[in-house]
């Protein structure tokens, strides 16, 4: 039943709401119920996942949920290599039980303590100039509608799916997820420093010749500790500390586990993520690829020019393009840019700064990582936003599932 609601912040306070009411669902069906009940009492539901996002994609004076009860694997389909779980079920469970059962995750981003159904439904993704976001694993979603009634989704309609994979919350609170997965799969992980030129030089290749390849480009030798990235200086080309690459290349490999400083070898969803410590706010775009390199360096240009106290690293990654209509990577193949502003600090101006830079090259927004976009921008930036709308007003055309920022996007 829904409880009393109260004060929620999400994990690095830069967004929080007062709560009419709370919920945390056992099962699917209680879940319906609650949504059922929000609903016809006038209230809007949203979903917090766990709090990953920085924009206020999770507010509401409604009905709050938290899925932190509906965890585990449901069904795994050896066959196909599909696996059926619950929504609030976290990455790194999930990383858990897939290798029990032989299987992994095709690719995975760099934190894995998110909730499946926010993560993979505001664009998470990893790196890879060859694999899809978290959400392009998708194939099949059970989402709770505004009267309780449950809608089935696969990959029998192509069009739904697509809908649905990156969708924000905004056509239904999901129960349930089925994900493509594959074999089970070592990784091997190389860490190295070079300088922003030897990177550039090298960026073709090494995004070419290796499953996955991205990089944190550091400003002051302070930068690393913003997110707790280890000191290479002994796998360096370079004996400068500052304005350097912290690389990464990633491949699977049949060689057995291992570990040295800078060398690692383990299954895979031991290698891809790594420590954060809750102490920024990021803003990330997907960068159409042939812009990457040039996108890149402009911001780096505006950071040591204009902004030379801002030192959280640029990080930089892959994604290849997808068919989800409000997807980041809508048919685009891409690189990700994100910088991170301090918090506590005014850093909204230097933000701006580089959504000026980036939005000159069609660059889209992770819809949980801080953005400027407008519905304008929507509109221009979406071939399938008209279609994601009418979609959306055709399921809850009482707008139950928004809230103003998602109102002020798709509304």
């Amino acid at each position: 039943m829904m409880e009393a609601g109260g004060h929620w912040r999400n994990w690095v306070g830069n967004q929080s709401c007062i709560v009419r009411h709370r919920g945390a669902p056992d099962s699917e069906a209680a879940l319906a119920e609650m949504v059922r009940e929000a609903t016809s009492n006038g209230l809007n539901v949203r979903c917090a996942g766990s709090g990953h996002s920085f924009t206020p994609v999770a507010l509401t004076s409604g009905l709050h949920l938290t899925l932190s009860k509906l965890q585990g694997i449901t069904n795994i389909d050896a066959a196909r290599k599909r696996v059926s779980v619950h929504a609030g079920t976290t990455i790194n469970t999930l990383g858990k039980a897939l290798k029990r059962s032989g299987l992994s995750m095709i690719n995975q981003g760099d934190i894995d303590s998110q909730a499946l159904a926010g993560a993979l439904t505001t664009g998470t993704h990893g790196t890879g100039i060859k694999l899809g976001n978290m959400a392009s694993q998708i194939v099949g979603m059970r989402l709770v509608q505004p009267d309780g009634s449950i809608l089935a989704i696969d990959d029998s309609e192509p069009d739904m799916l697509n809908a649905a994979r990156v969708s924000i919350g905004m056509l239904g609170v999901i129960s349930e997820i089925t994900l493509q997965a594959m074999d089970s799969y070592n990784l091997h992980e190389k860490l190295w420093r070079c300088t922003f030129d030897e990177c550039m030089e090298q960026h073709d290749d090494l995004a070419a010749n290796h499953r996955h390849f991205g990089f944190f480009w550091c400003p002051v030798p302070e930068s690393r500790h913003c997110y707790c990235l280890p000191d290479t200086s002994s796998v360096s080309t370079t004996t400068s500390l500052s304005d350097v690459c912290e690389m990464k290349t990633i491949d699977i490999t049949d060689a057995p586990p291992m570990e040295s400083a800078f060398e690692k070898i383990a299954y895979s969803s031991e290698i891809y993520p790594i420590e954060y410590v809750p102490n920024f706010h990021e803003l990330e775009y997907a960068v159409p690829v042939k812009y990457g390199k040039q996108a890149c360096t402009e911001v780096r240009k505006l950071m040591l020019e204009k902004h030379p106290t801002c030192i959280y690293p640029i990080e930089y990654r892959f994604t290849a393009g997808d068919g989800g209509w409000i997807s980041p990577f809508f048919e685009q193949d891409s690189i990700t840019l994100s910088v991170s502003g301090q918090p506590g600090t005014d850093y909204w101006n230097y933000l701006k700064d580089v959504d000026d830079i980036l939005r000159q090259f069609g660059s889209r927004p992770h819809w949980g990582k801080l953005h400027f976009m407008g519905a304008e921008d929507v509109d221009a930036l979406y071939p399938r936003a008209g279609d994601f709308k009418a979609l959306r007003n055709k399921l809850d055309p009482e707008g139950r599932f928004l809230n103003d920022h998602l109102k002020q996007l798709f509304g």
